[in-house]
């Protein structure tokens, strides 16, 4: 007797275990967009003197990680980005100025002499607090020369706040107001000025007892300037985070509330349990009792995807959840392919029996299983690859999501049916029968294919009306493909779309791009600083009642441009390598008709998206790349049958072998999408509008991808056939079974 079984079983138990434990004893880390808070992107630039390398953006970084923990931000993350870019994440800091002033802040620090009043014009004098032109002289001490600084207040000195520093070097400090000290009283020569990014923060005079040449032992001082609380902390912030070796750009900035965090959370969580539910019962009405220890495999596969993304310390973001939520849907796909293959192999031959037929269905259709995820996994990779922000997270879980359903099909179900299906009846097994569907298309076998020209006229057409769309609509590009900012307001009255451009308006953006719904105000433009959103701010109070803000997105131009070109070359990518797996494992024609086949179905989708004005942006194309990797899928499926039927019978058309594999394959492709449309529909339900339109891209992808397969995918395999000069393929070879040799005993 094997012993396969008894070890399947067992690894099922290890991996459940040690997902479940994982799971409780990890927690999950949210993104910004989930538990609110501000992220902040810069790029580091050449300076005079440095290059912007590798090495310049570390020390940066430094700097950066130093003034963000002095700021009190709880769990800050810094990383570098490439060779240039540093993102920075401060949960709970939900002022986008302030975090670009403290953490960004170029803090070029120098205590300089001054060498009197200045003349108008010089270009090189600064003014003192009160407006005065001094003269300096050169850098005395530099920002490098501070050990410390603090926000420090003392009643007996006063009200207000002050700013302690203390030198490295007392003797520099020492050196600099002894000669200060030379001058007399009320002489500005007596003065030393703290100058901060070209800006004289404070210049006092010394005291008259500080004597001439000696100076103020002791190396520590006291900037003073009427400081408030928050400004005399910001000041010690920068000024003991030291100065950036080379100055930052900010390219990108997304703010968060964290109610809108809490509200994405709770919508993915009812997406995915109504998803789950609606297909729990989908596959257990069209499986029976082999649909429900699928569905009992489906709720692992979640416990196993999960506790690998806490275990991996992956980031969840709103677009990881809806990933999260999608693979549930796709993870049916595995389930069907088998059981669909055991009720042909126990229609076949019933004398077989169920666990027989079992078997030969896992082994038979881990073809289509293996070749459909690498299709995926190739679509996740590509966005983990050249995505950034929220969407990297959904190519993540993505690809988390494929592996696990791997596991929960082959493995789990497989444990689970094996336990079971020698005890039932075939009728309450589910694999008794082929299905009232595929027996009726078996009874009426229909030549689809006679009509190949007419369905590649068809679908042609459709192309051309959907690439209209770009030439009478053109693409509503977001600001994360042309820059800009998107802020969103929340109100407590609800204001018309009219009423919410005019406030925009009188705020100073005509032109910007307003949209209201219900409790919400979304505002777009192309130049819009922090202070111009506080003025819009202001101007939608007047007629909505108390207003807050959601989420504040910005995106440099040329992170933009950048993005933009990411986004083609991705998509670019994405078919050429479909096309080169589908070639190695298929043939040309295959390959070629499948990528003409997705061509088809993107360019729908865009053109849907054209007409009806949905913004592109990184949601878009993570949900465009999840299409690919879909409609390949279900094209691998269908290739797969036709180079098994036609290996059967060589001498036949094939044409043939293609009606007869898309005949086949039709439960699996119907059932797969209808599990898929379940989470979709449900996203769209449930999410939010970034997340609806998400949902609506790959309900339109899941559906012409799918019918492409048949009507679009097949016919063009058999046109370009007569340019194929390889063989039919030949029958797969019966393995030979191995004969054991001896008993077996041991003495």
């Amino acid at each position: 007797m094997s012993r396969a079984p008894l070890w399947r079983a067992l690894a099922a138990l290890a991996v459940i275990a040690t997902s479940m434990v994982l799971a409780i004893t990890s927690a999950p880390r949210l993104g910004l967009d989930l538990r609110g808070g501000t992220q902040l992107v810069f790029e580091t630039k050449d300076a005079a003197t440095v290059k912007a390398d590798a090495d310049a953006t570390d020390r940066a970084l430094d700097v950066l990680r130093r003034r963000a923990d002095a700021l009190g931000v709880v769990d800050p993350t810094l990383v570098r980005s490439g060779e240039k870019r540093i993102i920075v994440e401060l949960p709970g800091l939900l002022d986008p100025q302030q975090a670009a002033d403290v953490i960004g802040r170029t803090a070029q620090l120098a205590f300089h002499s001054v060498e009197g009043v200045a003349e108008q014009g010089d270009k090189n004098a600064l003014p003192d607090e009160g407006g005065q032109l001094l003269k300096l002289g050169p850098v005395a001490i530099s920002g490098d020369g501070v050990t410390d600084a603090a926000a420090r207040s003392d009643p007996q000195l006063g009200p207000g706040w002050f700013v302690t520093v203390d030198f490295r070097d007392a003797g520099a400090w020492q050196k600099l107001t002894g000669q200060a000290a030379c001058s007399p009283a009320g002489d500005p020569k007596r003065r030393v000025a703290i100058v901060l990014d070209k800006e004289i923060i404070s210049s006092p005079q010394l005291d008259p007892s500080v004597p001439c040449n000696i100076g103020i032992p002791g190396g520590s001082t006291q900037i003073t300037g009427s400081f408030t609380h928050e400004e005399a902390r910001e000041l010690s912030v920068l000024i003991k985070g030291g100065a950036l070796p080379v100055p930052l750009e900010l390219v990108e900035q997304r703010t968060v509330g964290p109610t809108l965090g809490a509200d994405a959370i709770e919508a993915s969580a009812k997406a995915a349990i109504a998803g789950l539910i609606m297909t729990t019962l989908f596959i257990v009405i069209v499986y029976r009792l082999v649909g429900l220890l699928a569905a009992i495999a489906l709720a692992c596969y979640g416990l196993i995807s999960y506790a690998a993304l806490v275990a991996m310390g992956a980031t969840f973001t709103l677009p990881g959840l809806a990933g999260f939520v999608l693979a549930i849907g796709m993870a049916v796909d595995a389930n069907v392919l088998v059981f669909e293959r055991a009720r042909e192999e126990y229609g076949q031959a019933p004398q077989r029996g169920l666990k027989s037929a079992l078997a030969l269905g896992f082994k038979n259709a881990w073809s289509a299983i293996a070749d459909s995820n690498i299709t995926t996994l190739i679509a996740a990779g590509l966005l983990f690859w050249l995505a950034s922000g929220p969407v990297k997270g959904f190519g993540v879980t993505l690809g988390i999501g494929v592996l696990a359903s791997l596991v929960s099909a082959m493995l789990i179900t497989r444990v689970l049916t094996q336990l079971v299906i020698g005890r039932v009846k075939p009728r309450v097994s589910g694999l008794g029968s082929i299905g009232r569907v595929r027996t009726w298309l078996t009874e009426r076998n229909p030549q689809l294919m006679a009509g190949r020209k007419l369905w590649l006229a068809i679908a042609g057409g459709l192309a051309v009306v959907a690439l209209a769309g770009l030439f009478a609509r053109g693409l509503n590009f977001g600001v994360e493909f042309t820059g800009g900012r998107v802020v969103e307001f929340a109100t407590t009255k609800p204001i018309g779309a009219d009423a919410a451009r005019e406030a925009v308006a009188k705020a100073g953006f005509p032109q910007a791009v307003v949209q209201s719904s219900g409790d919400g105000v979304l505002v777009r433009a192309g130049q819009m600083g922090i202070a111009d959103v506080a003025k819009i701010e202001a101007a939608l109070e007047g007629q909505a009642g108390e207003v807050s803000k959601r989420r504040d997105e910005f995106i440099g131009p040329s992170l933009g441009e950048e993005l933009r070109r990411n986004a083609l070359i991705a998509l670019a990518v994405a078919v050429a390598a479909q096309l080169a797996y589908l070639a190695f494992r298929f043939r040309w024609t295959f390959g070629t008709a499948a990528v003409l086949a997705l061509l088809v179905d993107v360019s729908l989708v865009i053109g849907l998206f054209a007409w009806m004005g949905k913004p592109i942006d990184g949601v878009f194309l993570a949900a465009m790349l999840t299409v690919v990797g879909y409609s390949v899928n279900d094209k691998v499926v269908v290739f797969d049958r036709v180079r098994e039927l036609w290996a059967v019978n060589r001498k036949a058309p094939l044409a043939d072998a293609v009606n007869g594999a898309i005949l086949q394959t039709m439960p699996r492709t119907v059932n797969t999408g209808i599990g898929a449309l379940f989470i979709l529909v449900a996203l769209a339900v449930f999410g939010g509008d970034s997340l609806r339109d998400f949902a609506i891209a790959l309900v339109t992808g899941v559906i012409v991808g799918t019918l492409s397969s048949s009507f679009v995918a097949g016919p063009l395999s058999i046109m370009l056939a007569r340019f194929d000069r390889k063989p039919p393929p030949e029958p797969a070879k019966p393995r030979k079974a191995r004969t054991r040799e001896g008993t077996g005993a041991v003495l």
